[in-house]
């Protein structure tokens, strides 16, 4: 019997979730505050039929932030299966839903093109897909979200909801209103100067390409992850001040300096494993209650140590489990010392290779 999904919001990122999770082999339901969006998510295929679905697995909340918690409670009332969602801020939302069944969720992915018509099946390959586990909650609803978007092609990280706000302000929330706000600049002085946006080259067009994006959901996320934000853009102006002196000044080293450094930063970022063989299982008895997984999963994040695949095997007899980690061969043994540290056995096998 194939497993059976529900996605609640049937927009761009809800209908790109359910193509995905469609040819993935589930059966996807789906719901929208608009009945004909609702519609046109099945005459699209990317949902098998309009409606709730009470014995859904797995359900998605693919609203605006502002929606979710009444909409997950709703949820969880209303069926046994596990709850994530999608918003792109998640303290405030984890610890309104405040339930062991609710995995809050984000996936770093999205497009200029709005409504279920921009909706891909491949949205999410190669996106990073953000899990805020905590300690309360249940290792199996964590593995069940964690097992179906990863099979999406997202690598999943894990990240305590608070800390998440703090990142994603910086990576996400601030670099949106930055590129609005430069974007409106060059829009204001083109009415003085028409062939201003005609010149705008690549680099201009690349900077402000998020701002193409739907505005609806921005007053929703700045609300609710106001503190981040405005901690972010307080920087950004700081920053900003500096280096406007460091130009004004005629400072030539101090700018290079900056731009080297700035380039450094960028060739940097961190990218994924390629190989098989370049993962390594490591094995970890873990105590069978809620909070082992979410300290396991968020420790290895905060050692910049991606998991490719997790699994959760429950023990038959006592209180204990076996977690299965594949991370990448050159950081497990950062990992895995990290681990004992805390008190963990691990034993530790490298895959074999194909």
């Amino acid at each position: 019997m194939a497993p059976r999904a529900a996605v609640v919001g049937t927009g761009l990122i809800g209908g790109s979730i359910g193509l995905a999770l469609r040819a993935q082999g589930w059966h996807v339901s789906g719901v929208d505050r608009d009945d004909a969006r609702a519609t046109r998510a099945l005459e699209l295929g990317a949902i098998d039929a309009v409606g709730r679905d009470p014995s859904a697995d797995l359900t998605f909340v693919a609203t605006p932030v502002g929606a979710v918690v009444e909409l997950a409670r709703a949820v969880l009332e209303g069926t046994a299966g596990v709850v994530t969602d999608v918003g792109s801020v998640k303290g405030p939302i984890v610890r309104a839903v405040d339930d062991p069944r609710f995995v809050g969720g984000h996936p770093m992915a999205g497009s200029e093109q709005e409504g279920v018509e921009g909706a891909r099946a491949d949205l999410f390959e190669g996106a990073v897909w953000v899990l805020t586990p905590d300690g309360s909650t249940d290792e199996t609803a964590y593995t069940t979200v964690r097992s179906a978007v990863s099979g999406l092609g997202a690598e999943v990280v894990a990240i305590p909801a608070d800390r998440h706000d703090e990142l994603v302000a910086v990576v996400s929330h601030v670099p949106h209103l930055t590129a609005a706000t430069l974007m409106a600049l060059a829009d204001a002085r083109s009415a003085d100067h028409r062939a201003l946006l005609r010149l705008a080259a690549g680099g201009f067009r690349d900077m402000t390409r998020v701002a193409a994006g739907h505005p609806g959901i921005w007053p929703d996320i700045c609300a609710e992850n106001r503190s981040a934000i405005v901690d972010t853009l307080d920087r950004l102006i700081e920053a900003l001040g500096e280096t406007r002196e460091i130009v004004a000044s005629g400072d030539r080293d101090g700018l290079l300096d900056r731009l080297e450094r700035a380039r450094g930063a960028r060739t940097n970022l961190p990218v994924r494993y390629s190989r098989p063989d370049q993962l390594t299982e490591l094995r970890v008895p873990v105590p069978d209650r809620p909070g082992a997984l979410a300290e396991v999963t968020t420790l290895a994040t905060e050692l910049d140590v991606n998991i490719a695949d997790l699994e959760l095997a429950h023990s038959a007899e006592g209180d204990k489990g076996v977690l299965l980690l594949l991370v990448e061969s050159a950081a497990a043994p950062t990992l895995g010392a990290a681990l004992q540290e805390r008190g963990y056995v691990v034993a530790e096998r490298a895959l074999e290779q194909p």
